[in-house]
């Protein structure tokens, strides 16, 4: 299979029709080049606020209810757009008011099949910002997708940094990882917490990232990163475990082509097996036993 990971920047939209045409020139030049799966990031959707005017774009309450409004019609477009060129997406997230899960709203990942169907998966941890300025809660649990190219799991970017969600997706063949950090340091914590779960779960995983500025945002307003795709350092894997990444803060898509069943093989007969050895650290959760030397 083909992944493609994008580097996304977020741009003013002066109409419902130019985000349609921006989305869509994305997903052609990806499904062009041959790609099965492609990775938007995390909040790239943020951009929809511009929409409401620039008011609405600069305050954070006021940026959260006016992307929430136009998911429905956002998803319409990202179902008709795997139809029509026969592959997975995996949407950049948004904030969604979800009744069902309270007052305030959660960041939520949708992803697409190619015959149109939607699941979701909700961020599980939230950052600081999160959690004390913008009031984004933590969502429904974890999931799992059986598609056509795998299992697929999906961690959004502070979740990939905790080493007992991506168990809870052991299955998983891959594991998607949208991101949005407006520094190098917020960059790296993600990158190499995405790396730590491919090593751990023996998986492949893909990262997206936003990257730009956005000075009309005070929610995204700086974003550096770049696409990259990460396996296992082991056997049929790169010794570095990186498959493919992008160019720093550079827009466009990261490609690599990856044969599933490397997976599979690393997991039966790596020359380690960290999966398989996963249980031997049971009831390792105690603190050490502090011991004096002195």
């Amino acid at each position: 299979m083909k992944l493609a990971a994008a580097a996304y920047k977020m741009d003013v939209l002066d109409s419902w029709e130019a985000y349609a045409a921006k989305l869509t020139a994305w997903v052609e030049d990806a499904a062009g080049q041959g790609a099965d799966l492609l990775v938007f990031p995390e909040y790239g959707a943020m951009e929809l606020a511009t929409l409401a005017g620039p008011e609405a774009a600069g305050d954070l309450e006021a940026s959260l209810h006016a992307v929430s409004e136009r998911i429905p019609q956002v998803d319409a477009l990202h179902a008709e757009l795997a139809k029509i060129h026969g592959v997975h997406i995996l949407a950049a997230s948004a904030p969604v008011f979800d009744p069902e899960i309270g007052p305030r709203p959660v960041n939520r990942a949708r992803f697409f099949g190619p015959s149109g169907a939607m699941g979701h998966q909700d961020k599980q941890i939230m950052t600081r910002f999160e959690r004390e300025d913008w009031g984004v809660v933590g969502g429904g649990p974890l999931h799992l997708f059986d598609t056509a190219l795998g299992k697929i799991g999906i961690l959004i970017c502070y979740d990939s940094e905790y080493p007992l969600l991506a168990r809870a997706m052991m299955e998983a063949d891959l594991i998607l990882v949208p991101s949005c950090t407006e520094a190098a340091h917020g960059y790296n914590r993600v990158r190499i917490g995405a790396m730590a779960r491919a090593l751990e779960q023996q998986c492949v995983t893909v990262m997206a990232s936003t990257v730009g500025d956005c000075d009309w945002s005070e929610a995204v307003d700086t974003n550096c990163g770049m696409g990259g795709v990460f396996g296992p350092p082991d056997t049929g894997f790169p010794a570095d475990g990186v498959l493919a990444q992008g160019q720093m803060d550079q827009p466009g898509w990261t490609y690599a082509t990856l044969d599933l069943d490397a997976v599979s093989r690393v997991r039966k007969d790596g020359v380690v097996l960290n999966r398989a050895h996963w249980a031997e650290q049971a009831g390792r959760d105690s603190p050490a036993i502090l011991r004096s030397l002195s």
